[in-house]
């Protein structure tokens, strides 16, 4: 088994109903963030911590998202004779790999889609929907934590407490600055039955056992194959730890968190960031 992070997982096979309708027919990984798709930010990500496998878990209609990562010979043709950079088009598809999810049954399903691809090594998970803004990027910080501790690792940030019904939340054990030892994991309580208000967000490091787990389809909250139930199957075999990552998310599979990412993502950019000022204090 290889003892470095070499593949990862982006499940993209949802429907993206919260941003309906936009994304009747354009996939919600595609809607842009300023002027790259929501998509492009995790795998830039994924590449920046050393992933060398990035593997698709896509549904056949979304072909669209698989086409944006192949070249286009005319449009790079057309961009050199008008003397403009290739930089823009930064999308390549020679490590890109597409396992197919027919039915959206949750993210332990998407991610035991991936199976025969990962194969029998540690693999990350990131969720596209959340846009993490870090220097650096979530996913290295977590791998440069993993490679200290090894086993299962997944990426928390404090939530309100009326808001663990939306996260999977889990027990702490001892912590070591960001690094807390897991001691259970439940998928969406209610405040009234959280354990802590570290939520899980869309990023995990996890290890080839979760397969198995998998394999046996059970479901949990909302009828789903949920994850976080067959990650909580692995604490006490391995070691299992969250990590508060230093960077800002953003939700963007919500309409407020898509837009608070483009003004945030526009506000980095020296071509956009003095308009935008001017226009906020016009308000």
């Amino acid at each position: 088994m290889p003892n470095r992070v070499r593949k990862a997982v982006f499940p993209v096979a949802g429907l993206g109903t919260r941003l309906l309708p936009a994304t009747k027919t354009i996939p919600k990984e595609m809607v842009t963030i300023v002027d790259r798709p929501l998509i492009q930010y995790a795998v830039d990500e994924a590449r920046e911590a050393g992933i060398e496998q990035m593997i698709f878990v896509s549904h056949p209609d979304k072909s669209t998202l698989v086409n944006y990562f192949k070249r286009a010979p005319a449009l790079e043709k057309a961009l050199t004779e008008r003397g403009k950079s290739l930089d823009v088009l930064a999308t390549s598809n020679e490590d890109l790999l597409v396992a197919e999810q027919l039915e959206p049954l949750g993210l332990g399903h998407a991610v035991w889609c991936a199976r025969e691809l990962v194969g029998d090594e540690p693999f990350a998970v990131l969720l596209p929907d959340d846009l993490m803004d870090g220097t650096p990027g979530a996913l290295r910080q977590m791998i440069d934590a993993w490679e200290k501790v090894g086993g299962n690792l997944v990426a928390t940030e404090e939530v309100p407490l009326e808001k663990t019904k939306s996260y999977g939340i889990i027990t702490p054990g001892e912590t070591n600055g960001a690094l807390t030892e897991v001691k259970g994991l439940v998928e969406k309580p209610a405040p009234a039955d959280a354990p802590s208000r570290l939520g899980i967000i869309g990023r995990y490091i996890l290890q080839p056992e979760i397969m198995r787990v998998l394999d046996k389809g059970e479901t949990g909250a909302g009828g789903e194959i949920q994850l976080t139930d067959a990650m909580a199957k692995l604490i006490g075999r391995q070691p299992f730890h969250a990590l508060t990552v230093n960077a800002a998310r953003y939700d963007c599979g919500d309409a407020s968190g898509f837009v608070l990412a483009n003004l945030a993502m526009a506000m980095k950019r020296d071509d956009l960031a003095p308009r935008l000022r001017d226009f906020i204090a016009g308000l």
